[in-house]
């Protein structure tokens, strides 16, 4: 069985930074491609950045480019979204996810479907 655990969200005003960490217990999530979405109350659930098993290739959503990075340390197996510059409108819970299944193309796979497994969340508030 496989669990992600997200950790790290709170309550920081604008301009802020925070960084989540995604950890896992059972198989690890060091050899598998994984990705971080968010949801905002009313909102649906939304891609904001993917990283290949590796390291070597990253991808990010338009909303957070320049200002969100995603890294893995797979020494400590974790997956991590540094998130500067926060703004209002990045409040919501965050949630990790790993694909377990071959073929990851990390240019197109940014929906729910791409990925198997998925963390709780984390809660993220940012304040104007």
């Amino acid at each position: 069985q496989v669990q992600l655990v997200e950790s790290g969200g709170g309550l920081v005003q604008a301009g802020g930074s925070l960084r989540l960490s995604c950890a896992t217990s059972g198989r690890t999530v060091s050899s598998y491609p994984t990705g971080w979405f968010r949801q905002a109350p009313g909102k649906e659930r939304e891609f904001v950045a993917s990283i290949t098993r590796n390291g070597n290739y990253i991808r990010h959503a338009d909303s957070v480019k320049g200002r969100f990075t995603i890294s893995r340390d797979n020494a400590k197996n974790t997956v991590y979204l540094q998130m500067n510059s926060l703004k209002p409108e990045d409040t919501a819970v965050y949630y990790c996810a790993a694909r377990f299944r071959g073929g990851f193309d990390i240019a197109t796979m940014d929906t729910l479907s791409d990925y198997d497994y998925w963390g709780p969340g984390t809660q993220v508030t940012v304040s104007s």
